[in-house]
């Protein structure tokens, strides 16, 4: 509290006239080039960085659309002599529910579709309020959405695990045969190229965006 009774501004990084290194965290008067902790590059958060968040999540989202287009998985029985059978995410899905195996369903649904889509929404909300003014509160929010972003980006693959560990265990030669299909590639790159544009993301510029005082503080003294 202030010495007027009210909230001070949150002291941050830029506020304190340091700069934080993205390695390894450790800050640094603003005037240093190197991390000497890590030897990293001292870099200071800037909006136009937003470009490569940007150009990282549309590469993302190109490739989603024929990841959920095209089959995810090939399925052949005696050399094709009794057919094959392709499924796309969403029909490997229902396929599931159909024989019963409701609790996998629901996992391969909710990594391959939900995560995805709340992933690229989430980022390019991020991207959108990034170095605007927030309150602490709102600052926190947005901190918290980046590090679940963060975080279940190594569990986006599940498809693409699953196709991998069933071709290679599938192989009985003229019996059957289990093949990735187009869009494990193209989920995979998609997975990829999201996880570049969170990683792209400089978290400081949550910060950078606070107001210097608080609504309530500037009306006290006016």
């Amino acid at each position: 509290m202030s010495e007027d009774g009210h909230a001070a501004p949150i002291l941050t990084a830029h506020r304190a006239g340091l700069l934080g290194c993205r390695s390894c965290g450790r800050v640094w008067p603003q005037d240093r080039q190197t991390c000497d902790r890590c030897g990293a590059d001292l870099v200071p958060p800037d909006r136009r960085g937003l470009q490569k968040v940007w150009a990282w999540w549309a590469a993302g989202l190109i490739m989603y659309v024929p990841a959920n287009l095209f089959p995810m998985m090939r399925t052949q029985t005696f050399a094709g002599l009794q057919g094959s059978s392709e499924a796309t995410i969403l029909q490997g899905v229902v396929e599931l529910m159909h024989y019963g195996n409701y609790d996998i369903a629901i996992i391969v649904f909710v990594a391959s579709v939900v995560v995805p889509v709340a992933k690229f929404l989430a980022i390019a909300w991020l991207a959108m309020v990034a170095g605007r003014p927030a309150t602490v509160e709102q600052a926190h929010t947005r901190l918290k959405i980046y590090e679940v972003v963060e975080f279940i980006g190594r569990w986006s693959m599940i498809d693409v695990f699953v196709v991998a560990i069933l071709s290679a265990l599938v192989q009985l030669g003229f019996v059957a045969s289990i093949h990735p299909g187009p869009a494990a590639v193209s989920f995979a790159l998609s997975v990829a190229f999201t996880m570049l544009s969170a990683q792209s993301f400089d978290p400081r510029l949550i910060w950078r965006g606070l107001p210097l005082r608080s609504r309530t503080a500037t009306e006290g003294q006016d």
